[in-house]
Order: structure tokens, then C-alpha cells, then sequence
């Protein structure tokens, strides 16, 4: 009786696994895909469907023994795209796991949706600081680089410390990536010595920069520069109509290399921080460069690198679940334990909050051999949303926004 209870039992155990096992051997997997084709963000969205497409070429369109059916969505670059996009690749397309979106806000629209479907997403946008996935954790949410703040911590700690700028105004985005990344910047910035003593806001679809441009007080000795998409382009080059010589300190994306080849000398000596540049020396980052520019005629940025290595964890999550993207629990519970050793950007492992903690490079745009390249200045290692601070301190803060409080306005 006992025999033909165990052998009862394992035949039922068998046939419950039966279809994650047929379905890791033989049906494909369907991964959704959130871009941007048109609007000002339209060159991220380029960019991110560069990477996607490099990943899965280098892998014969197979991951974990299952071949791959990508399935591409544009959200417009807009919540309510997003929104509907999203719904469309889950209940529609029945994908398995999500790559994108590309904007902070896009991610933010989707949230509670993603947590509700229970499907996975794996996002290479910055993470909010205030998003659900940090204050009421959603595990189906996954971000493969940091917060809109994390580079901007270390940007603004080098420019009071090393720079030695004294009074700094801010010009950036009017939307959560840009009021993110300024906050951060102002913080650091503020508790190394330095004053933050304007805060201009330029709508993301803003034609023309000179009013801001002009509002600039002559009093400052550097200029925050906050920017997504090609807005980066065009502030710089109307600076330099304006002749602004102030020392110009940007986010990730302001000089990505994305939007650098369409700039000129007008770039030349911006600062910038983020988890990624060209120009990262390691075998991994030289071997992607060259693919991509083989494959596209381009040299990678900030989304190319962000996408590809969504691609990584996915890869990493698959193999630890032998491919077995149904069995959700043990999917999800392996993207959270993924520790990347390799890859452009160099290690990245998740803290218990699902955000990145990883290298942020200090850089410089210079002109080497005829061609515009943010060169590294600094490598800072293990670098976590938190920066320096404490995390429970950090937490019980307001989240950044628009109107986190600055000392020493004018």
C-alpha cells in the first residue's frame, strides 16, 4: 500500500511538471518588447531594439534550449501607451517576460498592472526613487541599471570635491527622469560645500532652449544639465550661440554616445556620470563596441547597454530554471538572485529592493581621432541607490521630485 501511494504520488508530481517541461523543450518563448519609434525619444528606442537585436543575433535566437519570438511594441513614449501596449504583449500576445520600457514614467504607468499579470519585467529605464518597486516592492519588476540619481550622487559629490564649483544651476527635463536625476545631483552636490542657487524646468517636447539658456545667472560657475533623448543636442549647441562658459555637468544621457555624434565642439569638456561609456576598457565592453558598430555603423550608449544587458539577466535567469520561464516563482526568484560577473557595463548584482548595485564611470567628453568620446575619468565601484548614505535614513526621506527643497536659491 505504501509503495503504490509513493509511486501514486510521483506520478501525479510528474504530470504537474509535465507542461513546464514540455513547454521549456519545445514551445518558444515569447518575450514583449516596449520601444519608442517616434518623438524625442525615438533615438533611445533605436537604440534599445540595437541591443535587443545584438543579443539575441549573438545567440541564435535561442536562450536556455527555447527559441525566441520577439515581439515588438511602441509605446509612443507616453503612460497611456505604455499602459495599453503592455496589455496588448500579455493578454494578447501571451508573452512570458517584458524588455522595456524606455522612459521612467513609462515604467511607473505600468507598475501595478505588471504586479497584477504576474509577468516579469526586466527594464533597462532608470528606476524611480519613489516607484512601488522600492516603497511597496513589486517583484515582478526588475530594473538592469540603477536609479535616475544613482550616477548623479557621484556626479555632484565630484563636482564640489574634485571640480571644486562653488554655485551651480540646474536646467533639466520637466518630467520624473529629470526631477530624479537633478535631486540627486543637488543632494550630493549641496552636502559637499556646494550651492545649488537656480532650478530651470524645459518641457520634454521644448523646440527651443534660448529663454532657459538666457536665464541663467552669470554668477554661476557650472551648470547641471539634465536631459533625455536628443534634448542634450540641442542645449548644447544653442549654449554655445548663447556663449555659455560655464562648466557643464550632465546626466547619463545629456552626452550619451547615442545622441554624441550628432553634436560638435560645443561638447567638448562636458562632465557627465553614468553606468556606461564606449569607452570602458574590459574585453566584454571592446567585443560589444565593435558589434555594434559592425552590425549598425554606430558606437553604443546608454539604452544600447542598459537593453543588452536586460538581455544578460534574462539569459542568467533562464539557464538557473533550465529554461522553465512558466514555473513563475522559481523565474522570478532566479532574476533576483542574478549576479552578472561579465558584460558592457562590468558587475551588477540587485539589492534587496531589485535595484542595481554597479560601477559608475566619470566622464569627459574629448575629441579623439576626429571623433567625439566620453573619455572615463574615475571608476567608482558598487555603487548603490543609497550612495553614502544610510538606507533607512535614505528611505524615511521624501522620495525625489520636482520640489525637493534647495538651500541656497536665488
Amino acid at each position: 500500500m505504501q509503495r503504490s501511494s509513493f509511486l501514486f504520488a510521483m506520478a501525479a508530481l510528474s504530470a504537474a511538471l509535465l507542461p513546464l517541461t514540455a513547454a521549456a523543450q519545445g514551445e518558444p518563448l515569447r518575450i514583449g518588447f516596449l520601444t519608442v519609434r517616434s518623438g524625442p525619444l525615438a533615438a533611445g528606442g533605436r537604440q534599445m531594439e540595437e541591443g535587443i537585436q545584438l543579443f539575441l543575433k549573438e545567440h541564435n535566437q535561442m536562450l536556455a534550449g527555447r527559441k525566441v519570438e520577439l515581439v515588438i511594441a511602441d509605446t509612443g513614449g507616453n503612460p497611456a501607451g505604455a499602459k495599453a501596449k503592455t496589455q496588448e504583449l500579455v493578454e494578447k500576445d501571451k508573452v512570458q517576460v517584458i524588455i522595456g520600457p524606455l522612459a521612467t514614467f513609462e515604467a511607473l504607468a505600468i507598475d501595478d498592472y505588471i504586479q497584477r499579470a504576474q509577468v516579469p519585467l526586466i527594464t533597462p529605464t532608470s528606476a524611480a526613487q519613489n516607484d512601488l518597486a522600492q516603497q511597496k516592492k513589486n517583484d515582478y519588476v526588475i530594473h538592469a541599471v540603477g536609479t535616475a540619481a544613482q550616477p548623479t550622487h557621484v556626479l555632484g559629490e565630484y563636482a564640489a570635491k574634485k571640480l571644486g564649483l562653488k554655485r551651480v544651476a540646474i536646467v533639466a527635463d520637466d518630467f520624473a527622469y529629470g526631477h530624479e536625476g537633478a535631486a540627486g545631483f543637488l543632494k550630493t552636490f549641496e552636502d559637499g560645500g556646494g550651492k545649488i542657487v537656480q532650478r530651470l524646468w524645459s518641457p520634454l517636447n521644448v523646440a527651443d532652449y534660448g529663454t532657459f539658456i538666457a536665464q541663467i545667472k552669470p554668477t554661476v560657475d557650472g551648470v547641471y544639465a539634465g536631459f533625455a533623448g536628443t534634448n542634450g543636442v540641442k542645449f548644447l549647441k544653442q549654449g554655445k550661440e548663447y556663449q555659455l562658459k560655464q562648466t557643464v555637468l550632465g546626466n547619463p544621457t545629456t552626452v550619451d554616445e547615442g545622441v554624441l555624434r550628432a553634436m560638435g565642439d560645443e561638447a567638448i569638456g562636458t562632465y557627465s556620470a553614468s553606468w556606461y561609456s564606449a569607452t570602458i576598457p574590459t574585453p566584454d565592453n571592446q567585443r560589444f563596441v565593435k558589434a555594434i558598430q559592425a552590425d549598425y555603423k554606430v558606437t553604443p550608449g546608454f539604452y544600447t547597454a542598459g537593453t543588452y544587458t536586460a538581455g544578460l539577466f534574462l539569459e542568467a535567469a533562464l539557464n538557473a530554471v533550465k529554461g522553465r520561464a512558466e514555473d513563475k516563482p522559481a523565474f522570478v526568484k532566479a532574476l533576483h538572485e542574478v549576479k552578472l560577473t561579465s558584460g558592457p557595463m562590468g558587475p551588477i548584482h540587485l539589492d534587496e529592493y531589485a535595484k542595481p548595485v554597479l560601477n559608475i564611470y566619470i566622464r569627459k567628453v574629448e575629441r579623439k581621432d576626429g571623433q567625439l568620446v566620453n573619455t572615463i575619468l574615475q571608476t567608482v565601484p558598487n555603487v548603490s541607490q543609497f550612495w553614502t548614505y544610510d538606507p533607512k535614513a535614505f528611505l524615511a526621506m521624501p522620495p525625489y521630485s520636482r520640489e525637493t527643497p534647495a538651500k541656497n536659491l536665488e
